[in-house]
């Protein structure tokens, strides 16, 4: 029977606290972004950048 390392656990834990906390982006809300930028390259990249600094101040 197969195993997982104490450091895979520990990665698998996280992945489902960011998914619980809605730190994960989807395709349908990737979709949404860029939906909501009209497809614009230059505001889809801007609002990441926001996002990027609102995360990075926590």
């Amino acid at each position: 029977m197969p195993t997982i390392t104490k450091k895979q656990l520990e990665d698998y834990e996280q992945l489902c606290r960011d998914r619980n906390n809605g730190r994960l982006l989807t395709p349908d809300g990737l979709r949404f972004i860029c939906e909501a930028n009209n497809y614009d390259p230059k505001a889809i990249g801007r609002h990441f950048l926001e996002v990027l600094a609102k995360i990075q101040q926590h």
